[in-house]
Parts: C-alpha cells; sequence; structure tokens
C-alpha cells in the first residue's frame, strides 16, 4: 500500500495535472476554440425528448449517464475542500480548468462514439480501449485499460460510494452500515438486472431531479443573499490572483487546489466519459455529436454544480476551525435553513453517490465484450461480484481502498490523454467535417464509406 500510495502521489500532484492542463489547452488551439465558437451549438443538441433505439440510448440518455457519475460527492466535499485549503479563489481555477476541459472531453467522447462497436447482445460499446484497438491498433494496451476501468469501475469505486452513502446515513440516523448497505444492493441490484436501457432510463430521471433541486436550493441562497454576491465575486477573482489581503498568502494554493479539484471533478480526460458517450445512438449521425453534447456535460458539472456549492458556502460566512470537506458544505447548508438543511444534504449525498454506482457499472461492463465476458453468464456474474463489492463497500473502512481507486483512476487518465494526443490528427478532420456540413446547411451525416479517409485505423463493422 505505500508503493500504491507513492506511486498515486506521484501521479496526481506532479504528472497528470500538468499533462491534463496542457492537453486541455491542446485541444482549445487544435479545435479552434471549440467550447467557446461552438457555446451556443452546444445547447441545441442537448434534446430530452430524443428516445433511445434498438442498438443504443438516447445521447440525453447518455449524458445523464456521465453526469451520474461525474455529479457525486466531489461536487459537494470537493469544492469545500479547494476552498478550505485554497481559499476563495481555488474556484476561479477551477472554473478555468473546466473551460479547457472542455474541450478535451469533447476530443475524447467524439473517439469514443466514432470507433464504437456492438457487442453480444447488438448494443453499442466503446472507450478508451476500443479507439486505442481500432484507432492506434495496440491490442495490449486496450487490453490493459480494459481491465483497469474493469477492476477500477466494476469493483473498488463502487465500494467508495457505498462507504460514503452508509456513513452518512449511520452518521445522521444511526442506521447500521449492514441495513444500508443490503439496501443499496436490492435497489441497485433491481436496477442493473434490467440492462443498460434500465440504467439510462434511472438515471435519465434521478439525475435530473437531484441536479435541479440542487440548482434551486442554491438559487434559493443567492436571491436570499442577491446583494452580497457581487462581493462574493469580486472575492473569488481577487483571491485567485492574491490581490486580497487575507489570502494574499494562497495564491499557490488556490490555484492548485482548484485546478486538482476540477479535474477530479469533471473528469475530462481521465476516460471514463467515452463509455458512456459511446452507448448514444447519436442525432444528428455523427460523432462529433456526443463530443458536443458531453462537452456540455463539463460545463453543467464544474461550472454550474461547482459554483452552486461555492456560492453555498462562501455565503454562510466563516466556520469554526477545522471545519472542512462535506462537514463545510453541512455546516453551510445548516446556516441557510437550519435543521432542514443537514437533512438536505443528507438525501443529496446519497442520491449523488448512488447513481454513481450505477454510471460505474456501465463504465466497467463496456470493457466486457473487449476482454470476452460479456456472454449471458458472465456478464450475470460480473452483476453479482458487482453487487458484493458494493456491499462489502458499505460495511468496511476504505482508506485502502481510496489509494487504489486514486491509482486506477490515475493510470487510465495517464493512457487516455496520451492516446488522445496520438488521435489529435482524427479528432480534428471528424470535426471539420462536421462544420463543413453544418456551414453548408447539411444535416451532418457521417458513412464509413464516404469518410474512411478521415480517421485513423478503423472502425467498427456496420456500425457506420
Amino acid at each position: 500500500m505505500n508503493l500504491v500510495s507513492l506511486i498515486s502521489d506521484l501521479l496526481w500532484n506532479n504528472v497528470l495535472i500538468f499533462l491534463l492542463i496542457l492537453g486541455g489547452i491542446w485541444f482549445t488551439v487544435k479545435l479552434s476554440f471549440i467550447q467557446v465558437a461552438n457555446f451556443r451549438h452546444m445547447f441545441t443538441l442537448v434534446k430530452p425528448t430524443e428516445k433511445a433505439t434498438r442498438t443504443g440510448i438516447s445521447p440525453f440518455q447518455a449524458l445523464m449517464t456521465s453526469l451520474a457519475a461525474r455529479v457525486g460527492t466531489g461536487n459537494l466535499a470537493g469544492v469545500a475542500i479547494a476552498i478550505s485549503l485554497g481559499g476563495p479563489g481555488a474556484i476561479f481555477w477551477m472554473w478555468l480548468i473546466a473551460l479547457l476541459g472542455m474541450a478535451t472531453g469533447y476530443a475524447e467522447s467524439l473517439l469514443g462514439q466514432l470507433y464504437k462497436v456492438k457487442d453480444a447482445n447488438g448494443e453499442y460499446r466503446g472507450g478508451p480501449a476500443y479507439y486505442i484497438r481500432l484507432g492506434l491498433k495496440l491490442p495490449r494496451l486496450a487490453s490493459f485499460f480494459s481491465l483497469l476501468i474493469f477492476i477500477g469501475y466494476g469493483f473498488v469505486f463502487s465500494s467508495v460510494q457505498a462507504n460514503t452513502i452508509a456513513e452518512a446515513v449511520n452518521n445522521s440516523l444511526g442506521v447500521s452500515n449492514n441495513i444500508t448497505g443490503i439496501f443499496i444492493v436490492l435497489i441497485a441490484g433491481i436496477i442493473l438486472i434490467g440492462g443498460m436501457k434500465s440504467i439510462a432510463n434511472s438515471v435519465s430521471v434521478l439525475v435530473p431531479i437531484m441536479g435541479i433541486s440542487y440548482l434551486v436550493v442554491a438559487l434559493s441562497i443567492c436571491a436570499i443573499n442577491f446583494e452580497q454576491l457581487p462581493n462574493i465575486i469580486l472575492l473569488i477573482v481577487k483571491s485567485a490572483f492574491g490581490l486580497e489581503e487575507a489570502t494574499s498568502g494562497l495564491l499557490g494554493a488556490a490555484i492548485i487546489n482548484g485546478i486538482k479539484r476540477g479535474l477530479y471533478s469533471n473528469e475530462a480526460g481521465a476516460g471514463t466519459v467515452p463509455h458512456a458517450a459511446a452507448c448514444a445512438s447519436p442525432n444528428p449521425r455523427h460523432p462529433a455529436t456526443q463530443g458536443f453534447v458531453q462537452m456540455f456535460g463539463v460545463f453543467l458539472d464544474t461550472i454550474v454544480v461547482c459554483t452552486a456549492t461555492a456560492m453555498i458556502i462562501l455565503l454562510a460566512g466563516t466556520p469554526d476551525e477545522g471545519v472542512t470537506g462535506i462537514r463545510l458544505t453541512q455546516f453551510a447548508l445548516e446556516f441557510h435553513f437550519g435543521a432542514y438543511g443537514r437533512d438536505y444534504i443528507l438525501v443529496a449525498i446519497c442520491l449523488f453517490s448512488f447513481t454513481s454506482i450505477v454510471a460505474n457499472f456501465v463504465y466497467a461492463e463496456s470493457n466486457l465484450h473487449l476482454i470476452r465476458f460479456d456472454n449471458p453468464l458472465r456478464k450475470q456474474i460480473f452483476i453479482l461480484l458487482f453487487l458484493y463489492m458494493t456491499f462489502w463497500g458499505a460495511t468496511s473502512s476504505l482508506p485502502e481502498v481510496w489509494k487504489l481507486a486514486d491509482l486506477s483512476l490515475g493510470l487510465t487518465t495517464l493512457i487516455n490523454i496520451s492516446v488522445l494526443l496520438l488521435l489529435t490528427p482524427t479528432i480534428i478532420a471528424v470535426t471539420q467535417d462536421y462544420k463543413r456540413q453544418i456551414k453548408l446547411c447539411k444535416i451532418p451525416h457521417f458513412t464509413e464509406k464516404d469518410k474512411s479517409d478521415l480517421v485513423q485505423g478503423r472502425l467498427g463493422k456496420g456500425i457506420w
């Protein structure tokens, strides 16, 4: 575990933070500032009314699935940690890294959609392992990546989220972790056994409910304290550059913690979101469509939800010394709403963490096809193992599992960013093809026969 901790710290504190920033800048420039130039267009592609097809879920369901994994305890506790360690200025750097991450998120989701395949049930599956195997023709690296995702999201991360729910319920209501664990497993089992479309239908209901309710709470607090908002925003900007006397010594901490927590929150470049993006039947039928839809996901996660948490905390004033993490967010909501705030944060933690468990299953299951584990019997075995690890996580103390989770995510991020850079020519060519058709007032359409010269490697059979 000492070795695991050493490698994980080396990756996240030294290598990945710079690689992800450089990747964001690289794709922002190479794609002509796509997150700014196509900001309005991005919104037009998010259509909640679209239905799933026989082979894939709808783009909106894919967005909700990715948000189910993104929007979690990091948005509640991560923002609080950033403010505790780096001051209000950390929020500015979270905004900046999210803007850069929108370009990276676009690039990886485009590739996830482009290089997807059909599994044994005829449903779409994809992700970094697929564009590594098909785009770069590196099957061994693809298998290694699949194994990391399979272990990390199939077993480790579900345990962490279940533990978060169980501890929160135990601390607030005194309910045994065993009882909570059984309850989580029963609900999750019903959803997971129904397959990908059952999962997509569930998260497309739960995620909007929890997201909208959280934003309503944040907006209510902002409305009540409207006269303080200009000063809060000014405080964030001034603190970000060390211009606020009280936080001038936190300039470096503000930058580091804002960037780190922003990267943890929106997952842009981590190689996780392409799994959800690949499952969709895009409309218009072009790989770039899901790139824009998932770019919107990065915006929602960090610019919207994390900002909501920041406002809740900063408008609550200064807490007692030593109050940080989820306790700081809880303190802020109790300050604004009393006991109702404490109860609400418990419900929010449970919903955010539960939807993350379900989305983690999607990411792991997307790689079953690659490691030849997607026949009916093996898939049922995987579901049982997944649910067992979820129960184990609810009833265990998990400091060591957190270290394994960080290492797994660190390795997948390192591989994914490197692969994205190597596949840059394809990302640019497919994006330009989409934009060219838009300029000609055409509905963008992509077919392998006409566009094969735009892509590196080969595409999945019978997809485009």
